[in-house]
């Protein structure tokens, strides 16, 4: 059973790598369109773009040990996919190429790590 205190504790983890993944991607020309963005059920962490290119940017953080992905399950991809349908109804761009956009993010004793998993999954 997690305790209070172990939830605060991820709570700022996962804020801090989705902090480290949005600068990231500004540093790599991306312009973070929304971060924490609510909507149709689902929370999509960062939304950046580039041009007409759109990615909604899945953050999963790990301090030590584990499989990022494990919490990426088949229901958590409906919530995602809902979300950014809810996002895109009231975008005010078109754009040309969306997809989701993984960062599986590690602390290290220097900081984070990343892996970039684009086009991560197809609505399913």
């Amino acid at each position: 059973m997690r305790t209070a205190e172990t939830r605060r504790a991820a709570l700022q983890r996962g804020a801090e790598a989705e902090a480290f993944v949005a600068q990231e991607l500004e540093g790599d020309g991306w312009t973070v369109v929304a971060r924490n963005w609510r909507g149709a059920g689902g929370e999509l962490d960062v939304v950046v773009c580039r041009g007409t290119v759109l990615r909604f940017v899945e953050v999963k953080a790990r301090s030590e040990g584990g499989d990022p992905l494990d919490g990426m399950t088949a229901t958590k991809q409906r919530r995602l996919n809902r979300a950014a349908e809810a996002f895109l109804s009231r975008a005010l761009v078109d754009y040309d190429d969306i997809a989701f956009l993984v960062a599986l993010v590690w602390a290290t004793g220097e900081g984070w790590a990343v892996e970039w998993l684009d086009d991560a999954f197809d609505g399913e």
